[in-house]
């Protein structure tokens, strides 16, 4: 890894590169490019000064020094937290002490206590092992009646990396120091700005757009829930702050309806339950007991689901949904390229003449030892015509896509959970990022697929894939029993689509926290997973502008600081998830975690868009598929985020979509 930052560095500070760039740029023929390339050159020179391009060789040297220092500590960063959470094991031998955890929980502890060499383990009998992998760690706070075994795990989890020989915490303190450092060099006040350079936003339009949702979904936590609005909403009373971020300036009249409850509810709902715990209910019990209401509210037990989400069916509704909304068919291609574990696939990407026009990877299953949780996609190669060989009119863009599903237990499949870990909503949306690389027709490689793209609008594609998890006709598809092949009550349906936004209010706050902590992505929005996503892009934001590495106040406190203006319920002092945040310190979301919520109002704009002509309407829901393959999906960096969506949609980005799926649709006000 050294060396791959040496040759970037080397590249990107290359001056004969540099300096022919810039002779493009202020040539008269400049303006005779298409946009693309236009594109590429302005890039490529900020890029190259972003690298330091202009700095005097002593301070160069300084900075190509912080940039390697940085690549170690973000590697180390991420090793911490996968060694931290293959640590903890927690043995089990008693069966009362497992009471709640489903069948499928059960077989994954005994498999894994069998691969500790308790060779006898089973489901049924134990022992089992619980682990802080993601489907472990979820099954325990979802449905472990055992209150202590729930609190160890809880707080395992939100100290991992934060002690010994993992202790992440001097590396964060490196990082943040380096980052500033580098910041300074390169003439900027903080790490943010340089960060905000190559973004659609600025810090301040960052913070004010994060303040205005942290107030009103504060007020909606903590005064009860919010509710649908159908009458005296204005949509055109959303003003714009600037010309490529929205600020939504309004207040919420919280008031409790059916759908939501607040901490009252849950109290009385876990009183009436018997708990002993009713009056006292800490972060260890909000989840458990919001998984009880909510299976009392909506009549839906997860588990009982799980048979009618099997990975297979998955992913054949999901290759049937692209087929129809994009025109390509997706085709087994294993043997074709090497892969390195057996269950990995590989997949072919057709259009609709039958031609290759992409290939991905797949790997689906949760691997402990040697994968870090969550789901993500990567480029393995994109869309190139410069780069085509053998006879190729253009090189075609390889992706994998790496998911941590619960793996196939005897003769069953893998089934999934649809709600709990967003298992299902996970495969669609990481699906999104492979077909924004698959699906390009941008043949200049800087800026095909998923490069180029700001970062504001990089997770519109696999934000978007995940609306369709709901909609009936895709959800009926994939909803298909593994053993009899039957398919899912359309009461059933109804609920599942009716609890969709439910998180208990503010109660699943923290819950919904370790949700996006544990993954590398996020998941599609509801009211109390936007003000997490608050509470995570605002100390992604001060720990990138207005910390002082060595000063009087530590990373914790300004976590502590900022957990009490968005979290409702109080962190526990010990709290440490900033060990663990590796978005921020071991991926490329420094000073960029904001741009989840910015791209939900793409997202849901953009699905708004399918909604409007009638999601029944098949010839009129092809045909805006098309569009969207045509724009959103095949101009890569090749055109500005903005003006992609607007030729999309006809007109700028509007976040009603966002607030009606939400059921956070407010009273309007002036700012």
């Amino acid at each position: 890894m050294p060396e791959k930052v040496k040759f970037q560095l080397s590249l990107r500070q290359s001056k004969p590169i540099f300096n022919a760039f810039k002779a493009i740029q202020e040539s008269p023929d400049f303006q005779t490019l298409s946009d693309a390339r236009k594109r590429i050159v302005e890039s490529q020179i900020k890029e190259a000064v972003l690298t330091g391009v202009s700095l005097e060789d002593d301070k160069r040297e300084h900075f190509n020094k912080i940039e390697q220092e940085l690549e170690k500590l973000s590697l180390k960063f991420g090793e911490n937290i996968l060694d931290a959470t293959k640590k903890f094991e927690k043995l089990i031998t008693d069966k009362k002490d497992i009471e709640g955890l489903p069948v499928s929980a059960l077989g994954l502890a005994a498999q894994m206590a069998v691969s500790k060499g308790h060779e006898n383990a089973t489901a049924e009998n134990g022992p089992w092992v619980i682990t802080l992998d993601t489907p472990s760690f979820f099954s325990v706070m979802n449905h472990a009646c055992n209150r202590s075994l729930r609190e160890e795990v809880y707080r395992a989890h939100v100290t991992r990396a934060s002690s010994g020989d993992l202790d992440n915490t001097p590396i964060i303190d490196q990082i943040l120091k380096l980052r500033l450092e580098k910041a300074r060099l390169l003439g900027y006040n903080n790490y943010a700005e340089v960060s905000m350079a190559m973004k659609m936003a600025t810090v301040d339009k960052a913070e004010e757009l994060l303040e205005k949702l942290r107030s009103a979904s504060w007020n909606a936590s903590v005064q009860g829930g919010l509710y649908y609005l159908d009458t005296d909403y204005a949509p055109d009373r959303v003003s714009s702050i600037a010309s490529t971020i929205y600020v939504f300036p309004f207040s919420i009249d919280a008031t409790l309806d059916t759908y939501r409850y607040d901490m009252e509810d849950l109290k009385n709902f876990s009183r009436n339950q018997g708990a002993i715990e009713a009056n006292d209910l800490n972060h260890w019990d909000i989840k458990f007991w919001s998984e009880r209401l909510r299976e009392s509210k909506y009549d839906i037990n997860e588990e009982e689901l799980r048979p009618f989400f099997s990975l297979p069916k998955v992913m054949d509704g999901l290759f049937t949904l692209a087929k129809m909304l994009f025109e390509i068919n997706i085709e087994p291609a294993d043997g074709l390229a090497p892969v390195w574990n057996n269950d990995v696939r590989f997949y072919c990407v057709k259009n609709s003449l039958g031609s290759p026009i992409g290939y991905f990877y797949f790997d689906p299953y949760s691997r402990p030892s040697e994968k870090s949780g969550g789901a993500w996609m990567d480029e393995v190669v994109a869309r190139s015509l410069a780069l085509s060989r053998d006879g190729a009119s253009v090189r075609l863009p390889i992706a994998h896509i790496v998911c941590n599903q619960t793996p196939p237990l005897g003769n069953k499949p893998s089934l999934m959970t649809f709600r709990e870990c967003v298992q299902v909503e996970a495969v669609f949306h990481e699906f999104g990022h492979a077909l924004q690389l698959m699906l390009t027709k941008q043949d200049e490689g800087l800026v095909s697929g998923n490069r180029g793209i700001e970062w504001d609008a990089i997770e519109l594609p696999s934000q978007f894939m995940e609306n369709w998890c709901y909609q009936r006709d895709t959800l009926m598809s994939i909803a298909k029993h593994y053993e009899t092949g039957d398919s899912l009550h359309e009461e059933v349906y109804l609920k599942l689509l009716a609890a969709r936004t439910f998180c208990a209010g503010s109660l699943s706050l923290r819950q919904c926290t370790l949700l996006f902590s544990s993954t590398v992505e996020a998941v599609a929005v509801t009211p109390a997973m936007l003000t997490v996503a608050i509470r995570f892009a605002s100390i992604d934001l001060e720990l990138h502008t207005k910390y002082v590495p060595g000063g009087s106040e530590s990373i914790y406190d300004i976590d502590q600081r900022v957990g009490r203006r968005t979290q409702v319920i109080p962190l526990l002092p010990e709290d440490r998830f900033l060990c663990s945040f590796s978005h921020i310190f071991a991926d490329p979301y420094a000073a960029g975690y904001y741009s989840y919520m910015w791209a939900e109002v793409l997202s849901y704009d953009a699905f708004s868009a399918f909604e409007e002509v009638g999601l029944h309407n098949d010839k009129a829901v092809k045909e805006t598929g098309h569009k969207f393959r045509d724009t959103i999906l095949a101009y890569g960096g090749g055109k500005s985020p903005l003006e992609v969506f607007i030729e999309f949609r006809g007109r700028e980005p509007s976040p009603e979509a966002l607030f009606r799926h939400t059921g956070l649709l407010p009273f309007m006000t002036s700012a």
